[in-house]
Formats: C-alpha cells, sequence, structure tokens
C-alpha cells in the first residue's frame, strides 16, 4: 500500500513538473492537479492526524505527571492532617486532665499507664509512679470521668493498681439521686453488677451511681456508672442491676492518685513521734 501511494505522489510531482512549462500543457496541468489534490489531502489528513495523536500522546504524559505531583501533595495534606487531628484531640484531653486537676480539692500526682494485666479476676495496670513519688499501697487512682481503682502493690519507681471493675473489686456505692446503698461488683468488661439494693428501692436505667464514701477508701459522690439495666426476681429480696462504668478501662492512658491516703499516714506518724518522750 505504501509503494502504491509513493508511486501516485511521484507521478504526479512529474506531471506537476511538465504542466510547469506554460500554457500549451494546459491538461497536463489539469490532469496534474486532478491527480495531485486527493494525494494532497490524504497525505495533508494523514500528517494531521500523526500529529493530533502526538499531542495526545505528549498530553498523556503530562497528565500523568500532574497526576503524580497531584497525588503527593495529597499524601503529605494528609499526614498533616493526621497530625493536626490527633494534637486537637491530645489538646482536648490534656484541658480536661488540668480542668479535673485544678477542681478537685484532693492533692494527687499524674501517673502514667506504662502496662496491663489482662488477668480476669485480677485486672491491673501498672503506672510509673512509685515510693519515690510517695505513692503507698492504698491510694485511689482516678481520671477526669470517675474512679480508676486503687493501688495494691508499690515498688520504688512503679504502683500497680486493681482496676474497679476487676471481678475481684468491691465499692461502696448508692444512688445519687435517693442516696439507696449497695456494693458495686466488678464484673470485668461486662462493667459492674450494684448488689443488695432493696426491691423498693426506686431504681431506672440512666440513674448516676456514686462512692458512698464508707469505710475512708473512697471519697464521697466520685462518680462510678449509669444504670443500664434493672431486674426484679419473684424471688429474693434484691434487685438486679447492673452499670455501665463511667470509665473507659480500655483506654486508660493516664491517672491522677490521691494523696490524702499519704498525707494522712503521715500526720499520724508524726503525732505519734510528737506524743513520744
Amino acid at each position: 500500500m505504501m509503494k502504491v501511494v509513493l508511486l501516485l505522489i511521484l507521478v504526479a510531482c512529474l506531471v506537476l513538473f511538465a504542466a510547469s512549462f506554460g500554457g500549451r500543457f494546459g491538461l497536463f496541468r489539469q490532469l496534474a492537479l486532478e491527480t495531485l489534490g486527493p494525494v494532497q489531502s490524504l497525505f495533508t489528513g494523514t500528517t494531521d492526524s500523526v500529529a493530533k495523536i502526538w499531542d495526545d500522546y505528549i498530553s498523556l504524559w503530562e497528565i500523568r505527571d500532574e497526576n503524580k505531583q497531584l497525588r503527593a501533595m495529597l499524601d503529605q495534606y494528609s499526614n498533616k492532617l493526621n497530625e493536626y487531628t490527633e494534637a486537637y484531640f491530645t489538646y482536648l484531653a490534656l484541658t480536661k486532665k488540668l480542668n479535673f486537676k485544678e477542681k478537685e480539692p484532693f492533692p494527687s500526682i499524674t501517673a502514667k499507664v506504662v502496662g496491663k494485666d489482662p488477668s480476669y479476676w485480677f485486672q491491673t495496670i501498672i503506672v510509673d509512679r512509685g515510693e519515690n513519688d510517695g505513692v503507698i499501697k492504698g491510694m485511689v487512682a482516678r481520671n477526669e470521668d470517675g474512679v480508676v481503682g486503687q493501688v495494691i502493690q508499690v515498688s520504688p519507681n512503679y504502683a500497680k493498681i486493681l482496676l474497679a471493675n476487676a471481678p475481684s473489686s468491691a465499692i461502696d456505692a448508692m444512688i445519687q439521686k435517693n442516696r439507696e446503698r449497695g456494693i458495686l461488683k466488678g464484673a470485668g468488661k461486662d462493667g459492674f453488677v450494684l448488689n443488695y439494693v432493696l426491691k423498693k428501692a426506686d431504681v431506672m436505667e440512666g440513674d448516676q451511681i456514686v462512692t458512698a464514701g464508707i469505710g475512708g477508701v473512697f471519697p464521697p459522690g466520685v462518680p462510678l456508672g449509669t444504670v443500664s439495666s434493672v431486674r426484679k426476681k419473684q424471688r429474693g429480696m434484691f434487685q438486679e442491676i447492673e452499670v455501665q462504668p463511667a470509665v473507659d478501662f480500655q483506654r486508660l492512658e493516664t491517672v491522677f492518685i490521691n494523696l490524702t491516703e499519704k498525707l494522712v499516714w503521715e500526720a499520724e506518724m508524726t503525732s505519734d513521734d510528737g506524743d513520744n518522750p
């Protein structure tokens, strides 16, 4: 096919060349024009098509490069957005903790959670504060949401805290609206169960449960959770009450250890030393 096209172009060129010698070759001039016109048209169309394809090819590569640049910019902005989002939520959390620390009257130290014990019966966390920081066994750990637990073991630089929702934990509690009392038992991942509340007591879903303050371990009125279920069986004296914890025990990062127990203990020791001759 290509040879035929080249042959036609060559013939047309020869005819046009012969016709260029004057008017007496008018017939040849017309023949040349009639022959060369379609060939030139075909050649011009082919050239335009090739040029268009080449331009499209170049444009395609430019679009690909532009897409790569846009994707890189998008990844960069996405990373920045994640950083700003994390910084924002960190700011909110720290602000909440600061407001809690400023509002609460008890002296406390902040401890960071560095480990967890997932065992069912004794669910504990380990924090980076210990005897060197004034922490002793029996101190209460809280956060801005409520009771976290109680210190059960201390070393010079670390302390182990029994979580309030551990099955081995029991806290004197009361229904905030009517002061009805009971014992709040830990139920692990299921939260709490409030025991020994009489059937006649007015308890409803959504009622707030707080510490009763009996025994001197936990001060009264500290949030423990919200009633999530109430059942009254035909037999027995008490209601079955499930409580959703106020604290999210799965997301603990920092806690506040109440130093009041330490201060009371130091005051008693000072008093004993003053009585000795």
